[in-house]
Parts: C-alpha cells; structure tokens; sequence
C-alpha cells in the first residue's frame, strides 16, 4: 500500500474533531520542543522528552513525574484537544519533522498514526513490564498483534446516568434491558413527561460502541495484512441498533440534540433527559459544567447499561486516551519510559479520579480500596465505580480500530442527522454508511473483504 496515499486521506480528515474523552486546553505549539516548556523543568541537567497531552490535570501529573525523576525531565506543551493536536501531528508526520517523542492519543485513532510508522513498538522497550496493570480490553485497544503502540491511562466503561426524581415520578425502575429502556420512555411520554434519552449526532463512538454491544464488527485490520480490510457497517446488529434509536427518535420517546453544548447542558440541568447513556468521564464533564450544582443537585444516579440480552451482558466503552512514542523521538528509550511512568504515579492517579479528570485504567487504582468504595458525590455518595464501571472495564473485551476512525465518524455523524430529521431510517443509514466506507477504503488502496 502507498503510505503516502494513506498519509494524504488522513491529513484530509484530520481537522474533524473526534469527541475527547477528556477536557482540554487551547493553546497550540508551532512544534515539539525541548526549551519551550509549559510546565518548569525540575532537574535542568537531565534530559529531556517532549511531550505533547491535553489532560485537564497535566500540569500536576507533569510535576510529579519530574519530581520524582533525576534521569529524565518532561517537557509539556499542548497542541490542542484531540481533532486539533491529531492535525499537527499529521503535519509532522509529513514533514518528517516536529512531532514530540511522546503524544497523547485517544485509542481509537492509534491504528491510522501506526499504519504510517508513525509510532513506535513499544514491545521492545519494556511495554510488557506493565501490561499487568491493564485489563485484557483495555491492553488489545493499544496493540496489534505481538507489538504494542501505546501505553494506556484511561477509558470510558458505558453506563446508564439517570435522574432519580423523573424516575420515581413515573413509577419507573432502572431499565436493565434495551427493551425495558423502550417501554419506560414510551410511559413517560404518554404521562407527558421528558425526553428518555437523546440521540446526538456528535458522539459517533458513543453510537459504535452501542453498536459494538449487539454484536457488530465494523471493522477488522489487523498491520500485518496492511493492504486488506474487512468493513461490515450494515451487519444486522449494526442494523438493530441504528434502527431502534431511529425508531425512538422517530416517536419522540428520546432527543435528537448534539451533545456537548449550552443546550445539552441546560437540557440536563432543567430535566429535559431522564437518562443520559455515556461512560465513566460523564461525571466530570457534567460537574465541570456546571451540572449536579444547583437545584438538580443529588438527583442523579447510576445504572449499567441496558443490554441486549440480560443472560449475556456485554461490556463495550467510550472514549479512553493513552500515551505513544513517536518515530520522530530522539532517545526512544527514554521518550518510552515517560510513556510508561507518565500518569503512571499514585499521586497523578489519585488526584485525577478524585478530581473525575479521567476513568484510570491502572489495576493498582481499580484494586484499591479508596477507588473501589468511593462515594461519588455526584450520584448523591453512590458506590458508582464498585458497583458500575469497574466491572464493566474488567469485562470490556477491546475493540478493532480501522485505520481511518475520524472519517468515519463524520459519515456516521451524517448518517445520524439524516435519522434525526426523519429522511432514512436505521437500515438504510446502515447501507449507506457501508457503501460510503467500502468506496472510501478503496480508493485509499485498500482492498476491501
């Protein structure tokens, strides 16, 4: 396959922001330096690695890694939040020159960086020394094969949010079933109540992984076989789902808002959404913006997500960054110990989901007794991580990326503003997403199975 042709359809794309799992800053660095720092340099005869990450607590993450490290300093800048930052890089990848040695990536966009050699194996530099500290899931989203390209930190394990005060108004338990979600939304309609639920068309991944649950593979790709890759968006499961959010959309039993914004938020604050279906950052977003703080306060809960089949429940994510050695680094052997020991401390880890900056993926934290019986304040001193989301990361299975995530994700957003105004419904938005990537990945030099 022509990398170069690879490399021109991802740059094309690059400016399509895919949804961070993360909050993020603004300002954005001409290129990876060494001298031009963010944060203080604590060691200044210690060499140094760049480091290019959006985390809202990088700052303090940085400084505990270089506090703790005579060998090796961190030097931190921003290059913007996920969309952004991916654009410069690409740019970088171009030019063979100003990328950092070490980036923060959301997992699904690792295979398109790697399919240009834009990333380095880590496997060769003692990835395998903390691949215990991960889930099996968790581990498979960073790796391809034997090799593995990034070292994660969080995810997004998927659970039901749902406001306890429309719940009990409507006489309404918990649904534990995706038909169960159904029949509660279609009686508090009837009742004259709030939207269920809502159905943006700006959380492609959200939609994925819901379709990922019913058990459809969209894509596989595996880098050894760089030239084929098998597309399957119009599989029944992808079918179903799309069909009974269309359907929902359709008799009004749930929204058809973009998330993300004023109105989203004020939706949730006023009780616009009974149920917000999301991953396990959804709380730090939410009180960031200013949700569970006044008069809706201490009414929010959570419950796993509705499944399919309750005998067979299945565990599928949402959003999850990680930590990659660039091919561009100078000392790869020390950009990949930051990459390893980077958000890797206790003190990083405890102040970020204490804080709800992320959802850590570090067995050490998931195991410990001040995780596990956390009483999150935000679903009013709910066990949420014990009960919730910890076993849904332990259960989550990993997911196979195509090379081409943020361009399929803007023709899913398509797909799902066409649901949501009513011009096609779930089966044939399936169809069409199917011949769109088919036409897409071939005239990208692949072949298609």
């Amino acid at each position: 396959m022509n990398k170069k042709t690879i490399a021109a359809a991802l740059s094309a794309v690059a400016l399509v922001a895919s949804l961070s799992a993360c909050g993020g800053g603004d300002a954005a660095p001409e290129g990876a330096s060494t001298t031009d720092c963010t944060n203080k340099v604590i060691h200044a005869d210690a060499p140094r690695v760049s480091v290019w990450a959006w985390y809202p607590n990088m700052a303090a993450v940085v400084d505990n890694f270089n506090n703790s490290h005579t060998d090796v300093q961190v030097c931190w800048t921003v290059a913007g939040q996920g969309g952004p930052e991916y654009a410069k890089f690409q740019t970088a990848i171009e030019a063979g020159k100003g990328a950092p040695d070490v980036i923060m990536l959301e997992a699904d966009q690792l295979t398109g960086f790697e399919l240009q050699n834009a990333l380095v194996d880590l496997s060769a530099f003692g990835a395998g020394d903390v691949k215990k500290n991960f889930s099996e899931g968790s581990w498979k989203d960073v790796s391809q094969g034997n090799s593995v390209y990034a070292i994660p930190v969080d995810g997004g394990p998927m659970a039901m949010i749902y406001r306890m005060d429309v719940l009990d108004k409507y006489g309404i338990t918990p649904p534990t079933t995706w038909a169960e979600y159904e029949k509660a939304a279609q009686k508090v309609k009837d009742a004259g109540g709030p939207a269920f639920g809502d159905l943006g068309s700006n959380v492609p991944a959200a939609l994925t992984a819901l379709m990922a649950q019913k058990g459809a593979v969209p894509f596989k790709y595996d880098l050894a076989d760089q030239k084929n890759i098998s597309i399957n968006l119009d599989s029944q499961p992808a079918k179903d789902v799309l069909n009974y959010w269309a359907g929902l959309a359709k008799k009004g039993l749930v929204g058809t808002q973009d998330q993300f914004n004023t109105d989203y938020i004020t939706g949730m604050v006023g009780g616009k959404y009974a149920t917000y279906i999301s991953a396990a950052w959804a709380p730090g977003y939410l009180t960031g913006s200013g949700v569970g703080k006044g008069q809706e306060k201490d009414t929010f809960a959570v419950a796993p997500l509705p499944q399919w089949d309750s005998g067979s429940p299945v565990s599928v994510n949402w959003g999850g960054s990680t930590f990659a050695v660039t091919s561009q680094a100078t000392d790869k052997k020390l950009a990949a110990e930051v990459a390893k020991g980077l958000y890797a401390d206790d003190a990083s880890l405890t102040d970020g989901w204490k804080t709800q900056t992320i959802f850590p993926l570090n067995q050490n934290v998931l195991k410990s007794d001040a995780f596990i019986n956390n009483k999150v304040d935000f679903f009013s001193g709910q066990t949420a991580n014990k009960d919730i989301y910890i076993p849904a990361e332990n259960a989550y299975q990993g997911f196979n990326y195509s090379p081409f995530t943020v361009y399929y994700y803007a023709q899913l957003q398509a797909e799902t503003v066409k649901i949501n105004s009513g011009e096609i419904n779930g089966e044939q938005a399936a169809t069409e997403l199917q011949n769109t990537m088919v036409t897409y990945a071939k005239s990208q030099g692949f072949t298609v199975k």
